[in-house]
């Protein structure tokens, strides 16, 4: 965990909400160049939640998600994650917050091509420092979860796109995060496969109480939610709570 126990202690105690932005906003470039990606953005997300986001191109939905997992900072304003100001922790704290607390799932899956199942699921373990024998253990309890077990030992290569993205999926949850970023985790399956793993996330959020934060531009993907969150030109158009209808 990050070297400042007083801050870092918190993220385990401080109450909800776990993610809050405080009239955030995000610029690129300056003078007539000027973007402003994200443009005084107020929000909070509990633990728990099953929140999707939402919004045209150029909105700001990658830029807040890209944010929420310490992947970028913001230009004004605060970002608090579990109370703590994120913008006071070092480069260093940052990584490992994101390390330890975040899990993410991409569009393009960004697995090893040449590399098993079992040994995608273990990278982030590595990075912990986890001996061989409970990384192996945690990782193939990882792919048990998302039905996977039988493929520990295949390569990308022998998987199928579904196949893929559930690995990412395990490779997220292995180190056992407090919440979950998706981005476009459906982006790239047909229907029947996108049911498949959109029944994976639905169940990891409600069994085990993942927090899941999903970028999405499918409507029929949005339902699985129990929050859309839509953004418009760097600002939050609408926020609502729903029943989820997605079918699975």
């Amino acid at each position: 965990m990050p070297s400042r126990p007083t801050e870092t202690a918190a993220l385990d105690a401080s109450p909800s909400p776990l993610i809050e932005f405080r009239a955030l906003t995000k610029v690129y470039g300056s003078g007539e160049a000027e973007v402003r990606a994200l443009d005084g953005v107020d929000l909070s997300i509990s633990r728990g939640e099953f929140v999707a986001i939402m919004g045209p191109s150029g909105s700001g939905k990658s830029t807040a998600m890209n944010i929420m997992g310490c992947l970028d900072v913001p230009t004004s304003g605060e970002y608090l994650f579990q109370g703590v100001p994120v913008s006071r922790l070092g480069r260093d704290e940052r990584t490992l917050l994101r390390r330890h607390m975040i899990g993410f799932v991409f569009q393009g899956f960004n697995l090893l091509a040449r590399t098993t199942a079992v040994e995608n699921v273990e990278l982030p373990l590595i990075y912990r420092g986890m001996n061989e024998v409970d990384r192996r253990r945690r990782a193939l309890q990882a792919l048990g979860q998302v039905g996977l077990a039988d493929r520990a030992n295949h390569t990308s290569a022998e998987m199928s796109g579904g196949q893929q993205q559930r690995v990412a999926i395990a490779r997220a949850i292995v180190t056992s995060p407090m919440v979950l970023l998706a981005d476009e985790p459906t982006g790239n399956l047909d229907t029947k496969i996108s049911r498949e793993i959109m029944g994976i996330v639905t169940r990891l959020n409600a069994d085990e109480g993942l927090t899941v934060i999903m970028v999405t531009h499918e409507d029929d993907i949005a339902l699985y939610a129990r929050r859309v969150i839509r953004f418009v030109d760097g600002r939050i158009e609408s926020d609502r709570v729903q029943e989820p209808t997605g079918v699975l």
